[in-house]
């Protein structure tokens, strides 16, 4: 997609032209960004971010001076600032706004005082590393009145919309439950391997922050940090939470479960970390059950696959490895990052009802990234706004308090708390390591 590209298609999305630019408030000032976080995940997203109008990166932040360079390198010939402290970042005064993509465990204090300095944040997935965090986030962007955006990039999927208003409007039928699944084979993936000296440039006591303090490890670092509790959610946070906001999405709801049982086991235990490898949820929502499973033993997932239909991350000619099914009593409606497929009921009486379609779709990364830039410009928030952020991923996060305490929890939404189960409660917050004890929550 190229600048000023990005139009309104039959869906109705959202879209930037140069005429639509030109009408909104501020149009013709730049909205400048501040980038915290070079993994491969931060550079990959500006790079979207950047075909918006008038968006420009003034500021690279990373505690891995190799990352820095390399992300100023390919995102903007190197004119960026390039710095290892976030506070220098929130201390430029054109700064409009921060893009958010450090690890999970740094997600809070980012936001909140990238918030309290001013600037409008657009967070990467999950929103917080615990439900308490997620809460303070939601309460800064409150306070402070900035926009405050989460990078949950199937809100804006064309063909994600398609299927909300397919269930919308009934065609699907009623529905009752949803199904949704990551699927992986991770045998053998993460090798242990012995602590050693970090590598230049790398400033390891702020790459674990407000995590626990521990000798540095390859095996902790970069993208691997995902495999620990102290630093991650894991799989149903990682993957599971872009399905599981797709469910609140194509459902139509803003209600949370009410009651939670999971079951989390660790098969490949010669692997590094302490995640679930399996993991399965059940949800209890006002209106429908969700069940979900992350199974990191066989990367087949539902399988069942169409012959020439593109599923996300397949590998196989049938594997369909993540997805999201609802359904329904007139359809079975099966989602994913890049499509969708309705299936007619052939169990009802006289037979199928209805004829079998599918879309086609894509990744809209870049498309969601674009439109944060809509937001700052016009100065107020859109649809997917911070509570959806959190509403999902605490969502997750309760699936895997379920599985830790190994019994049934109840989830009071009203007041962010699982009533009478001291065991559970415990794990709604954390204790930030000092210096990097920041915010307070």
């Amino acid at each position: 997609m190229k600048r000023r590209e990005f139009v309104r298609d039959a869906t109705g999305v959202a879209a930037w032209t140069a005429l639509s630019a030109s009408r909104v408030l501020g149009a013709n000032d730049r909205v400048v960004v501040g980038l915290l976080g070079c993994g491969a995940r931060g550079p990959a997203v500006m790079r979207g971010m950047l075909e918006a109008p008038g968006a420009e990166l003034a500021a690279i932040c990373d505690v891995y001076d190799t990352n820095a360079a390399r992300a100023n390198t390919t995102l903007v010939n190197g004119r960026a600032k390039t710095m290892k402290d976030f506070r220098r970042v929130l201390e430029m005064k054109e700064v409009d706004a921060i893009y958010v993509a450090t690890p999970d465990f740094w997600h809070s204090i980012h936001t909140v005082m990238s918030l309290e300095a001013g600037k409008h944040v657009f967070v990467e997935k999950p929103f917080a590393l615990t439900i308490r965090e997620g809460r303070v986030m939601v309460e800064a962007a409150a306070r402070t009145k900035k926009i405050l955006m989460p990078a949950t990039q199937h809100r804006s999927a064309p063909h994600i919309i398609e299927a909300a208003s397919m269930v919308a409007s009934g065609e699907i039928g009623q529905v009752a439950f949803v199904r949704a699944w990551n699927s992986r084979n991770v045998d053998g993936m993460w090798t242990k391997v012995p602590d050693s000296d970090p590598p230049a440039g790398l400033d390891w006591d702020m790459f674990l922050g407000p995590s626990s303090k521990v000798p540095f490890n390859a095996g902790r670092f970069l993208v691997n940090w995902r495999n620990f509790r102290d630093c991650a959610g894991g799989p149903i946070t990682d993957f599971g939470n872009h399905r599981i906001d797709s469910v609140y999405q194509i459902m139509g709801t803003t209600q949370m479960p009410h009651t939670i049982s999971a079951v989390g086991r660790r098969i490949f235990t010669e692997n590094d970390g302490d995640q679930f490898d399996l993991h399965v949820v059940q949800y209890q929502f006002p209106n429908f059950v969700l069940e979900y499973t992350a199974d990191y033993q066989n990367a087949f997932g539902l399988g069942g696959g169409r012959t020439g239909m593109k599923y996300y991350q397949m590998t196989g000619q049938y594997d369909r490895p993540h997805g999201f099914a609802f359904y329904g009593s007139k359809a079975a409606l099966y989602v994913d990052r890049i499509g969708w497929e309705l299936f007619p009921e052939t169990g009802r009486r006289g037979g199928a009802s209805g004829e079998r379609k599918f879309r086609q779709g894509d990744d809209a990364t870049s498309l969601h990234a674009q439109s944060f830039i809509k937001q700052v410009r016009i100065g107020t928030k859109g649809e997917v706004d911070d509570m959806s952020g959190f509403r999902s991923t605490s969502t997750c996060h309760l699936g895997t308090i379920a599985a830790r305490v190994n019994h049934t929890i109840q989830w009071n939404e009203r007041t962010d708390e699982i009533p009478n189960d001291p065991a559970a409660s415990r794990l709604l917050t954390r204790t930030f390591r000092k210096p990097y004890d920041l915010i307070k929550l």
